[in-house]
Parts: structure tokens; sequence; C-alpha cells
């Protein structure tokens, strides 16, 4: 299986709110964007939960914004798709972040969220 334009779409969809709110350090916000379950893996120790995604964020320097271009889809199943991107944080008093993301959107109802969430630093 292949990216497909359908499943950059429902990615784009779901990390476009990502994005707005980490671009606008609301920490909140931003959590909302996970299931309630969601496994989070940021640059810290891991969280499960949307209070986990929440804290990192509101740990994260005010300024910091987010960039991301997908580069894989996978779709394991009708309501889940897998997603590989290149993501660059930028700061406000430091060079950008180029980090690899790893995501996987579940359907939950009529929407779409973040049920797992895995950065990586490639040195």
């Amino acid at each position: 299986m292949t990216t497909t334009a359908d499943d950059e779409k429902v990615l784009a969809g779901v990390l476009d709110r990502w994005k707005a709110a980490v671009d606008a350090h609301q920490p909140e916000r931003a959590a909302a964007v996970f299931t309630e379950d969601a496994i989070f893996q940021g640059l810290h120790p891991y969280s499960v939960g949307r209070p986990g995604v929440a804290a990192y964020y509101a740990s994260q320097p005010l300024g910091m914004t987010a960039a991301y271009r997908i580069v894989e889809t996978r779709r394991p199943a009708d309501n889940l798709v897998l997603g590989y991107l290149d993501v660059e944080f930028s700061f406000t008093d430091r060079p950008a972040l180029d980090v690899k993301l790893s995501v996987l959107a579940t359907e939950v109802g009529d929407d779409w969220r973040i049920s797992h969430y895995q950065v990586s630093r490639l040195d």
C-alpha cells in the first residue's frame, strides 16, 4: 500500500489542527486533537492520555512553531491512517529542530484524532 490523496487528506486535517494549537501555544487545544488514551512520545518520557500531551506542550517554549511534510501514509484498517512525516520545530531563540514523526490517526465517530505519536531525532 502507498500514500494516497485520501489518506493525506485525513492526516492533514488532523495535523493542521495540531499545528495550529502548537503554534498558538495552546496545550489543551493540542491535547484535544488526541484520543483519550493516546500513546504520546515526544522528546521527553512518554505519556498516555490527553493530560500528558497537554503537559508536554505546556512545557514547550513560547514562540515554538511546527511545519510538517507528509512523507508516507499507510491504511492498516478502514478507520486507521498511519503517517510518517518530516517536522521542523522552529524557535525564537535557537536553531530549528528537524525530527521524524510517526502518527496513527484513528477515526472516532465522525472525526479523526491522533492515537499514537512518536518523534525521533535522526542524526
